[in-house]
């Protein structure tokens, strides 16, 4: 059964910010909300626009004043809804941007085939000298270049300019200072050429054009890419119930899930989601909750289950009792716990935010120099030359791809995570479990079943099997001990039939005693046979022995009949969990209550390095840091109540879902379907986002680092060489492109298979 994942109770107050383009706004931002009185931690995420304030005393009307005191607007982040406002705010942007893209694209293109198909082909800019007057000619350059900058360009002034006179420049005011430079000069010589020395009056309308034309493309890309980066979450979203049948007034009614309480009793047929979480009342079925668990087998759901809204009902008809609804569901809890990951910043976004915060303004500083030392030294026209240049530094900057680098990972990280049953509560749990060196397990209820199963029955020559495990039963029939209740469970699970008893007595401590059929049974310790003989089962009970087991005996008019185990039996998948484990360079570890021999014994079936028997709950913190020792990082599997200090405790706690609200409300990653492969789907999840943010921070740094000294022209003195501001501008859109493309490649990690 799947229990309830509670989010934490302190709700963070969360904005929807508008007008971030890069990692440079991010930072004013945060820079901006920690000012306000009252705040002590704000967080701003440019992948998914929000900003994250912690507990604080400030008022939301203080908090949205001092964003639009920088130059955003903010609002606050409706509770329910959030994720579908969210993506229809991408599709919303990426509509607006391909029809700006369009307008300019079109106004483009007759400016570029103009200007540059002179330069590409001699005889067609001989024709049209011939058949247009040059001063026609820029004129009409200016006309599209203008239309261009001012109409789908508008976006990168309105915000770049006033983003520079607040002395707080980003990545509009780059655009805006590049492009707008390039097209004040030319139209300086088109309209003031007496101003300019005759041999540096050149026109760059079309690179104006293009600058803005490439830009708007990147962006496009962008945001259709960011669309998908949450695609996770929405089909979440879409799995939601829109309405259910509900039995009201001694009727069965159709309703919006909006309209069904607690208590309800809902009526699902087969093929229907189901709407809200609940019990099962009445009715059978098989229901696919693959989209909670991970898990593509239906589970069996009987009078007395758990139902999870969401889910599909596919095979028969039951009823059930609404037992949470709205907000309360845990469909609801995984998607604000799946949100709060993705707003979340690891500790290496907080170096990336310190640099790119003076990011642009150390490239318009650049640019500035660039732009004197063609001038003064650089060789004639040396103006035209200090211009181009410095516009192709401010240009080819892409603080974009900085911001975008670690955010746009986290989120597809973590939603291809829920796809596959685990929940990363926290952002920066992915980066902790990836240095992980120790996977620690408690034992009870997490490698093992956690409940007593007849594990083993060895019966004696001239006894039949069945038959001895029908009269034990019968005789336990009458006893309320867990053997007791194991032993009549596994009877009923062979469907073998438990006979009436004529007498029955307990001995407690040693066991029972009962008369079945005119057959004395007895059931008990080794202890309760000591005048019967054993000889035959010596061998038997050393090898159990030897295994952590400890056996009760069965005899039948005075001849031991059998050895039972009883036991808290592994989970299947334990093994292959603790070997891919190894597989993967790391060590495994065991804490448990049990003695000394029962755990050693589990820990050598299953090939777990270390082993802590003997726990006490209240000793499991201490376990885990003697597991610390030496600097090692300790990730601990738990379930049980006794094991939230410890999930606490460890560097990454990682919950069975199936296990208490307690102990997952304590940890950092929830597996939901309360498979242990769940354990080797998030560290495969966390391996690849965080190998994912350093390829996206490599190429981000990499990028600047390299083409900005090229855009400055370091390689014409020995080359030759200099970059074209259009080259600049689709190199620089293409950077924020590549960054989020790449994070989309998780969505194609596979869960791990056993």
């Amino acid at each position: 059964m799947i229990k309830h994942v509670h989010a934490s109770t302190a709700q963070p107050l969360v904005l929807d910010i508008e007008g971030m383009s890069c990692a440079s706004c991010v930072g004013r931002v945060e820079k901006a909300l920690l000012k306000v009185p009252g705040v002590e931690t704000a967080s701003v995420n440019l992948a998914t626009e929000r900003a994250t304030i912690g507990a604080s005393t400030a008022t939301l009307a203080e908090l949205i004043q001092a964003v639009e005191k920088v130059g955003y607007s903010a609002a606050a982040r409706p509770a329910e809804g959030a994720a579908h406002d969210h993506a229809h705010h991408h599709d919303e942007d990426a509509a607006e941007l391909k029809r700006d893209l369009a307008i300019a694209a079109v106004l483009t293109l007759p400016l570029f085939v103009l200007e540059m198909g002179g330069h590409l082909y001699t005889p067609f800019h001989h024709w049209l000298m011939g058949v247009v007057p040059m001063q026609w000619l820029y004129i009409a350059y200016f006309v599209l270049a203008t239309a261009v900058l001012f109409w789908p360009g508008r976006r990168f002034f309105k915000v770049g300019v006033p983003a520079l006179l607040r002395g707080a420049p980003e990545m509009n005011a780059l655009v805006a200072l590049g492009a707008g430079a390039a097209w004040l000069y030319s139209s300086v010589v088109t309209f003031a050429p007496q101003l300019v020395p005759s041999e540096t009056r050149f026109v760059y309308f079309e690179a104006a054009a293009v600058i803005v034309t490439l830009i708007l493309a990147g962006r496009w890309l962008e945001a259709l890419a960011k669309g998908r980066t949450g695609e996770a979450i929405q089909r979440l979203v879409r799995e939601q119930a829109r309405t259910a049948f509900v039995e009201r007034d001694g009727r069965t009614m159709e309703l919006a899930v909006e309209q069904v309480a607690v208590g309800d009793v809902v009526v699902v047929r087969p093929g229907e989601k189901i709407a809200v979480d609940g019990e099962v009342i009445d009715g059978s079925s098989h229901v696919d909750e693959a989209m909670i668990s991970g898990e593509p087998l239906p589970v069996s759901k009987s009078a007395g289950d758990s139902v999870i809204g969401g889910t599909l009902n596919t095979s028969g008809s039951f009823r059930f009792r609404a037992t949470k609804v709205g907000s309360d569901t845990m469909l609801a809890h995984i998607i604000r716990m799946v949100e709060e990951a993705q707003a979340g910043k690891l500790p290496i976004q907080a170096v990336v935010d310190r640099i790119t915060l003076w990011f642009v303004p150390a490239v318009m500083a650049l640019a500035a120099v660039t732009f004197i030392v063609w001038t003064i030294w650089g060789p004639e026209p040396s103006f035209t030359y200090g211009l181009v240049n410095a516009v192709a530094v401010l240009i080819i900057a892409c603080p974009c791809a900085m911001g975008l680098a670690t955010p746009t990972s986290i989120m597809v990280g973590t939603g291809r995570a829920a796809e596959l049953g685990v929940l990363f509560r926290k952002g920066e749990a992915l980066q902790r479990l990836r240095d992980a060196d120790v996977v620690a397990f408690d034992k009870t209820g997490t490698l093992t079943q956690g409940k007593p199963v007849l594990s083993d029955l060895i019966v004696a020559d001239g006894f039949d099997r069945s038959t001895v495990l029908s009269l034990v039963a019968a005789a336990e029939s009458r006893s309320e001990h867990p053997i007791a209740l194991a032993i009549v469970a596994a009877a009923e699970a062979e469907g073998l039939s438990i006979p009436l008893i004529d007498d029955f007595a307990s001995d407690p401590g040693h066991g029972v005693t009962a008369t079945i059929a005119g057959q004395k049974v007895e059931v008990g310790s080794a202890r309760m046979f000591a005048g019967l003989d054993l000889s035959a089962f010596v061998t038997t009970l050393e090898a159990l022995a030897d295994d952590g087991k400890t056996p009760v005996l069965a005899a039948i008019d005075g001849k031991i009949a059998a050895a039972i185990v009883v036991a808290d039996v592994v989970r299947p998948t334990s093994q292959a969990v603790i070997a891919q484990l190894h597989a993967m360079g790391l060590k495994t570890a065991m804490i448990s209550g049990d003695n000394q021999r029962t755990a050693a014994a589990i820990a050598r079936q299953l090939g777990i390095d270390e082993v802590q028997a003997e726990v006490l709950p209240a000793d499991k913190v201490a376990a885990i840091k003697a597991l610390r020792a030496g600097g090692r990082v300790v990730a601990y599997v738990g379930d049980g109540i006794n094991d939230a200090p410890a999930l606490a405790e460890a560097d990454i706690g990682i919950a069975v879902g199936t296990g208490t609200d307690a102990a997952i409300e304590s940890a950092d990653v929830v597996l939901l379907g309360g498979d242990l492969k769940g354990v080797l789907n998030a560290l495969k999840l966390s391996r690849a986002t965080i190998r994912n943010i350093w390829e996206n921070l490599f190429w981000a740094f990499g990028y600047n680092a390299l083409l900005i000294p090229v855009a400055a022209g370091v390689l014409y003195p020995s080359f030759g060489l200099l970059l074209s501001p259009m080259l600049g501008a689709g190199a620089m859109a293409l950077s924020s492109v590549f960054v989020v493309s790449n994070a989309q490649r998780l969505r194609a990690v596979r869960g791990v298979s056993l």
